[in-house]
């Protein structure tokens, strides 16, 4: 088992969408970075919803990581596909976790809400993207979720806000008062999405008797 996978690591390499994730993050820390190279000063919350939205700027190119055009080819091998798709977040998550610093540096500084904040609701943001398209290929066929996911990440970042009710608010800004509660639940929310993640990371054993 260790040896197939090893054999895997080049081909799944050479299958991650580079582009996607490339220009999401070119994207990003242009975003980030808008303020400093036009010389604002922004206000706290505009700040914070910078940070945000480049978050789910990230968030959109992960949701094509587990794009694989040779999905039905893979599925025979004797490594599962959890393992698969653990082997390429492993890839990415160095390059996503360099990414967010770079994010983090180049944000206005004397705006930035607490780093470890609004990493965390990065990460939650970044994890259902992870877990959409981990539901999209447990649920389908489709060797390319990754567009579907993306417009399903959009809607819920549009109506979120929207919706929240006024006693568990996620969105609020750092001078609010129930902002340390709010990230109790943005920590709560992060151990929900994970789990959702691992439970569709197996291929349901009907699909694989057929296919069998």
């Amino acid at each position: 088992m260790r040896g197939v996978t090893r054999s895997l690591v080049v081909p799944v390499w050479r299958t991650l969408p580079w582009r996607a994730l490339a220009a999401a993050g070119a994207l990003g820390l242009l975003a980030a970075g808008f303020p400093a190279l036009t010389g604002a000063e922004p206000a706290p919350w505009q700040t914070l919803v910078l940070l945000r939205g480049v978050a789910l700027i990230g968030a959109l190119g992960l949701a094509f990581l587990l794009d694989d055009p040779a999905r039905h080819l893979t599925t025979p091998v004797p490594v599962r596909r959890p393992l698969r798709q653990a082997l390429r977040v492993a890839m990415v998550a160095p390059l996503a976790a360099l990414w967010w610093t770079a994010v983090l540096l180049v944000a206005p500084s004397a705006s930035r809400p607490p780093a470890g904040d609004i990493t965390l609701e990065a990460a939650v943001v970044g994890v259902l993207a992870l877990a959409g398209a981990a539901a999209a290929v447990r649920l389908t066929d489709e060797a390319r979720p990754g567009a579907a996911v993306v417009a399903a990440l959009l809607l819920a970042a549009v109506l979120a806000p929207l919706l929240e009710p006024d006693g568990r608010a996620l969105f609020v800004p750092p001078e609010d008062p129930r902002w340390p509660q709010a990230h109790d639940r943005w920590a709560a929310l992060l151990v929900a999405v994970a789990v959702a993640w691992t439970v569709c990371g197996p291929e349901p054993v009907g699909r694989r008797r057929r296919r069998g």
